[in-house]
């Protein structure tokens, strides 16, 4: 049975936005990994004040590019710069589309002079393949979805160390402290014959290492951290505490992709099936337009303007040059009145994630829009990570979230249908001062 195209999908829905739009989609949760271990809220909080250990082998996508031309594609088709992409070196991914707009950011790593493994949400990897299939390039794919999609194994295992004991921890599994690593750089381990490698990173803005290598050494890897974690109190991350911890650091997770009305990505949406992320991962909140390019984003606004680089040609280039001078959106933080967020929800404040599109105003009018809110019990906070207007962009602004989940369709964007309005100050992004600074200074280094 032929499965129907994204293009087919969009002309039988009558639209984009009518194919996504779905009004109380349940919250995204990472496979496989039981939702908590001792608690989400003793789990958000051990990357700050213990040392935790996520487990990422199967919530993202590997694509593995390989082959003489793996750097030309990987460079016509994205923002970054290969001239200083030495091997062992990680970047956040930036493709984009020729008007400018943000495919899906992910995580590329340079494995070999011409061999790269391209990690996150399916979208980028989608991207290159079809790319790299239909133009011509000499390169070699090995695709490796997440484990709702795949049976079996994941071809790599991923662990997450990270907090104020994460060093330490390392130190006393390897028997010493490892090599000196850069921030976002890899460097190879070795844990008794078993050979993988330490990524300098943290998704929580926090010290630690991610380690990567052959699935089948994944449980040994993990039981060494477990125990030797015992000592400096580690908490494994349960998947909802592990989908709420990038609010703090500032990334906005799955933005919608620019792909679906674009005339010349007309054969691009014929080859994707409409069953895939871009098909199926779904819009809903109070943020309502029948237009989707209202939901695109540029790699600007998200903050990834220090992964973009003009010193070659690339899809896009022109329009990010032409928009890097007038970028009209701040990504900030909201700060929710929590008062105001019991009363919407109708009841105690518990565990609460959100990808859905909430509308932000001023006065009355559309300010801005909402892409991640979560309840982060450490701070005894909500935040939702936004995109606001510059005007009210400014630390200390005072505006208010719609609450409410549109019914789409023809119901105009505008219409009042009764939502809660929670109050809302704005706070800058990465929320997390250690994210914002020093964190960020390592990147930029």
């Amino acid at each position: 049975m032929r499965v129907p195209t994204l293009q087919e999908g969009i002309e039988q829905a009558g639209s984009a936005v009518n194919l996504l739009w779905k009004p109380d989609a349940p919250p995204w949760n990472p496979p496989v990994v039981p939702a908590e271990f001792v608690g989400w809220r003793t789990e958000q909080t051990a990357a700050f004040q213990t040392v935790s250990l996520s487990n990422l082998s199967h919530h993202m996508r590997d694509l593995f590019i390989s082959g003489p031309d793996a750097t030309r594609l990987l460079s016509d088709y994205s923002a970054n710069n290969y001239a200083n992409f030495a091997v062992g070196q990680a970047k956040q991914f930036v493709p984009v589309t020729a008007q400018g707009h943000i495919v899906q950011d992910g995580i590329l790593i340079r494995d070999a002079e011409d061999r790269y493994t391209l990690t996150g949400p399916p979208a980028s990897q989608s991207w290159i393949l079809f790319h790299g299939q239909q133009g011509g390039y000499d390169v070699e794919f090995k695709d490796d979805p997440d484990s709702q999609f795949r049976p079996g194994d994941p071809v790599l295992f991923r662990y997450q160390v990270q907090g104020p004991g994460a060093l330490a921890l390392v130190e006393q599994v390897f028997g010493g402290p490892l090599p000196e690593t850069k921030f976002f750089h890899t460097v190879p381990v070795r844990l008794d014959g078993r050979h993988f490698h330490a990524l300098r990173h943290g998704m929580a803005g926090q010290a630690g290492y991610e380690f990567i290598g052959d699935y089948a050494d994944g449980e040994f890897v993990k039981d060494a951290l477990l125990r030797a974690g015992e000592e400096f109190g580690l908490v494994q991350i349960g998947a909802q505490a592990y989908a709420t911890n990038g609010v703090e650091s500032g990334w906005i997770p799955t933005p919608t992709p620019g792909i679906y009305v674009d005339p010349t990505l007309a054969a691009y949406r014929q080859w994707l099936p409409v069953f895939s992320f871009e098909g199926q991962k779904p819009l809903h909140g109070s943020a309502f337009s029948a237009d989707i390019e209202d939901y695109y984003v540029s790699p600007w606004e998200l903050g990834y303007g220090r992964s973009i680089s003009f010193n070659h040609d690339f899809l896009g280039r022109d329009a990010l040059m032409a928009a890097q001078d007038n970028v009209p959106r701040t990504k900030v933080t909201l700060e929710l009145d929590q008062q105001d967020v019991r009363e919407a929800l109708g009841g105690e404040l518990g565990y609460l994630l959100t990808y859905g599109r909430y509308r932000i105003e001023a006065g009355g009018e559309l300010v801005g829009i909402s892409f991640y809110t979560a309840h982060i019990h450490r701070l005894a906070s909500v935040l939702a990570l936004s995109l606001i207007d510059n005007a009210h962009a400014a630390p200390g602004t005072a505006v208010e979230l719609v609450w409410g989940e549109h019914p789409g369709g023809d119901v105009d964007p505008d219409t009042d249908l009764g939502f809660a309005r929670i109050r809302a100050t704005v706070q800058p992004s990465p929320y997390n001062e250690y994210a914002r600074t020093k964190y960020r200074a390592d990147a930029a280094a």
